[in-house]
């Protein structure tokens, strides 16, 4: 009885410690996959884009999803896909974005400032292109603090003469 415990302690050990060893092999796959990849960040409002460009079929990934199903408004994947048709690279890349922070506007904005520059990275001669475009400047318009004594940022109480 002592050694048909043992060994099912033994293997419920063996399981435990295969069980790390696979999830570590995963995000090295992961890596690897992107090691060849161009980076750049992409920032709009409160929302900050990494930005993953490989050579490819012209798939976009966002936070694991396809574009098309992460930003379901035909204008936010349009915004997204503006860099690629100014440089005439449509299904030249694939990319991989991870977004954080902001709303899915601000988002759409920092993947494609994003893109802008991973693209600028990966051709150089395609600066003056995204430039004239204005794709390569950050849209540095962020919503306004909240000030003492105001309802919203600017909107006052209201005047009551008598």
């Amino acid at each position: 009885m002592t050694e048909t415990k043992k060994t099912a302690t033994k293997a419920v050990k063996t399981t435990k410690k295969a069980a790390p060893a696979k999830a570590a092999a995963k995000k090295v796959v992961a890596e690897v996959k992107l090691s060849n990849a161009t980076y750049a960040t992409g920032k709009r409002k409160d929302s900050v884009a990494r930005v993953y460009l490989t050579a490819g079929k012209g798939n976009i990934i966002v936070n694991g999803t396809p574009v098309n199903e992460y930003f379901r408004r035909p204008v936010l994947q349009m915004i997204i896909a503006q860099p690629f048709g100014v440089t005439k690279r449509d299904g030249a890349y694939d990319v991989q974005a991870f977004v954080m922070g902001g709303g899915l506007s601000g988002q759409a904005g920092a993947v494609k400032h994003g893109i802008s520059k991973a693209l600028e990275k990966a051709e150089p001669e395609l600066r003056k292109a995204l430039k004239t475009a204005g794709f390569l400047t950050r849209d540095s318009r962020v919503v306004e603090r909240k000030h003492f004594g105001h309802h919203k940022a600017r909107r006052s109480t209201q005047f009551s003469k008598r």
